[in-house]
């Protein structure tokens, strides 16, 4: 396993990321750190980073690469963006980083930007048509894509920052947020690709501003699954938060749930924008990414072929790199799976479960013994509580929370109603016997490889009468199995009505 890390010099914070780089192609985030810098602040009047500004970036990069080298990283990407791309005195900059700091920092051009954001999105959300927006403190970044391929991008040399110098003098928290308003409106009004997007684009947020949304937004709503990634936020829901912002001076909006204190100033510029881009679009909704540029670089560095091609199975790749970090038998998880599906298909008939559920038995099964790194005798408490906060990519909260309670119901009287009610805002009612009938379903599988060892192949299921016939195709004595798979013989019969029987 080797250590990376990726440094992110922005326009209004400095962030450090470390990960660990798992065998096969994988990676996982194990600490970060971040820091404001303002690297933009009082950048419009002459072009040059100023030296207060310069002295806190340095202290900060000092500070992470001390804690590079106490990690033993073994690869560091550093790079910077707008502030120091426009920078006059970039290059003494550079040099002065380089010689304190003890490594090189690249400046990323608009187009490197905008590619290593979308390489972030799209090998983390299933969306296969989307307009990303990246908000920094001295630019905007729009891109649009479709079938996983850049179509448009537009860089704007105005953020979070900038508005809120320009914006700034005698006016109260409410006219600036107009101000901006109107003055994004223009912006927006000269880009011609947003305004004949078709209704199957999704607008998808990244950045820090788009993440403090989600969190004041999860804790009005007292939001149960502490994930932003993939958090859906629709238009009347932002303007009702925006309307509550927008009136707040920086001390008041600094006591908001949620919203970091080092944002506070700067929030209500981000916020107006994006008002100003719903405004100006037809999207009803905007999706929050908590991938963005820095994971486009650990895509890129674990999974060399996404600089050529996107993640086909995203879901799939999130769930075998917490396979892999865990060191679970990852054989016997997927022929536990394959089971579990062979036996929704054979169950059709009695369970009637729409095809949706099939990815939530895929997730359950493929993951029902991560909690056994925590305690083998509570495992299924554990491995709950493990997929619940794994952060998936390339799944919906619902699915999550949905394979998260399969596992849980390993034994149907394990099933803790109470636990299921804190959920309601995300899950629906019928849910509760789907999650029970699949729930029977991984732990006959389950059962049917309590060797470990693959010896039941295939299984073919005849409903007759108030019975559930089920044939195993078996290589070997798999007397254990069976026997195993029998004790969920009650279960079976509350969750389906029928008896169980299996040869």
């Amino acid at each position: 396993m080797k250590n990376i890390a990726i440094i992110d010099l922005g326009s209004n914070s400095a962030r450090l990321v470390l990960a660990h780089v798992i065998s096969d192609g994988y990676f996982v985030v194990y600490d970060e750190q971040k820091e404001s810098v303002r690297l933009a602040q009082d950048m419009e009047r002459d072009g040059y980073l100023k030296q207060a500004r310069i002295a806190q970036a340095v202290r900060t990069l000092k500070m992470f690469r001390k804690l590079c080298d106490a990690n033993s990283v073994d690869k560091i990407y550093a790079f910077a963006t707008n502030a120091v791309r426009k920078a006059k005195n970039q290059r003494s900059f550079l040099e002065e980083v380089n010689t304190v700091c003890g490594f090189k920092m690249d400046v990323l051009s608009e187009e490197q930007e905008s590619t290593q954001i979308y390489y972030g999105v799209i090998n983390s959300l299933e969306i296969p048509k989307g307009v990303i927006m990246d908000i920094s403190g001295s630019s905007m970044q729009l891109i649009q894509y479709n079938r996983r391929m850049i179509l448009n991008r537009v860089n704007l040399p105005i953020g979070t920052l900038t508005l809120s110098s320009l914006f700034n003098e005698n006016t109260t928290p409410l006219q600036q947020s107009q101000m901006i308003e109107t003055y994004m409106r223009d912006q927006f009004a000269n880009i011609e690709w947003i305004k004949n997007l078709d209704p199957e684009y999704r607008f998808v947020g990244v950045g820090g501003s788009f993440r403090n949304l989600a969190s004041i937004v999860q804790r009005i709503e007292k939001y149960p699954l502490g994930m932003v990634h993939n958090y859906h936020i629709g238009a009347e829901t932002f303007n009702k938060v925006y309307d509550m912002v927008k009136v707040l001076d920086g001390e008041k909006r600094s006591k908001i749930k949620g919203l970091s204190a080092q944002r506070a100033d700067i929030f209500c510029a981000a916020l107006s924008s994006i008002k100003s881009f719903l405004d100006s679009t037809d999207f009803d909704e905007m999706i929050i990414s908590g991938a963005g540029i820095r994971e486009g670089f650990m895509f890129n560095h674990t999974v060399p072929t996404t600089l050529e091609k996107p993640i086909t199975d995203i879901l799939g790749y999130s769930i075998y790199t917490r396979l892999h970090y865990f060191d679970l038998n990852i054989p016997h998880a997927e022929h536990v799976c394959n089971l579990a599906i062979q036996l929704y298909k054979q169950l059709r008939v009695l369970h009637k479960l729409p095809r949706q559920y099939v990815r939530v038995l895929r997730i359950a099964a493929l993951m029902h013994e991560t909690g056994v790194r925590t305690d083998f005798y509570n495992r299924y408490k554990h491995s709950n509580y493990s997929i619940m906060n794994s952060n998936l990519y390339g799944v919906s909260h619902r699915d999550l929370v949905l394979a998260a309670f399969v596992v849980r119901a390993h034994d149907l009287d394990d099933l803790s109603y109470a636990e299921w009610n804190k959920y309601g805002g995300i899950v629906q009612e019928e849910d509760l016997v789907a999650v029970m009938r699949l729930a029977v379903i991984l732990r006959i599988a389950d059962s049917l490889d309590r060797s470990m060892s693959g010896s039941v192949k295939a299984i073919t299921c005849d409903v007759l009468g108030d019975s559930v016939i089920m044939k195993t195709e078996v290589e070997g004595d798999c007397s254990l199995e069976i026997k195993d798979a029998l004790g969920a013989g009650a279960d079976f019969a509350k969750a389906y009505k029928k008896n169980l029987e299996i040869l």
